[in-house]
């Protein structure tokens, strides 16, 4: 049984989504940081960095924040959504990367400046807005002439992106401007997982998906 510490984010979805894919059996335990909630001692006891997600695996006694690492860790554990051959492996680890240590944190911060203090610092706004197209459009032309982020094998570091664009209107992003993104992002929004892993902890609103 492992126990999922998580909240309806992008990065706590990731690991619910994955969670659903492999089939393991989890426990949901809602941590809402919008009151506070990641910083309590029981929490920081589990996840130092009061962030969600974090797991508790009681298989294995193993204790986990910072969800790349417990991306890599489900799937290692489980031999699915991350390829065994070296190559693919590392461009897995390649893009799942990408995705913490840049698509991430600048789409986070398009919400901080444009979503939800619009006209407040117009230069924060217009520089992160630029990077998110940038970004963007890599990812599109990655996803060129493939299915997924690697090749045609759908895996974890499809999983990990995939919640962030889910944000597409918050970003003010047209993905009609990206269509290899829109194409994307509509064949795994239809995934039976992806669709209950989405809700986790809480329904808040339908999957967004582009005419």
């Amino acid at each position: 049984m492992i126990d999922l510490y998580t909240w309806t984010t992008p990065n706590g979805r990731k690991i619910s989504i994955l969670l659903e894919e492999l089939g393991l059996e989890y426990s949901v335990h809602s941590i809402n940081i919008t009151e506070g909630e990641q910083n309590t001692e029981e929490f920081l006891k589990i996840s130092p960095n009061n962030k969600i997600p974090a797991i508790v695996d009681h298989d294995t006694g193993i204790t986990l924040m910072e969800s790349g690492a417990i991306m890599l860790y489900l799937a290692e554990k489980s031999g699915k959504f991350l390829p065994t051959s070296v190559k693919e492996r590392w461009e897995v680890t390649e893009w799942l990367m990408w995705q913490m240590g840049g698509l991430g944190p600048m789409l986070g911060q398009v919400h901080h400046f444009t979503k939800f203090n619009p006209g407040k610092a117009p230069y924060a706004q217009d520089r992160y807005l630029t990077e998110a197209m940038r970004i963007y459009d890599v990812l599109d032309k990655r996803l060129e002439g493939q299915n997924y982020i690697v090749g045609n094998e759908y895996s974890i570091a499809d999983m990990a992106i995939w919640p962030w664009v889910s944000r597409f209107e918050w970003q003010t992003i047209d993905l009609d401007k990206f269509p290899n993104v829109k194409r994307w992002y509509k064949s795994i929004a239809a995934r039976p997982a992806v669709q209950k892993g989405y809700h986790v902890p809480k329904f808040t609103q339908d999957i967004p998906v582009p005419a």
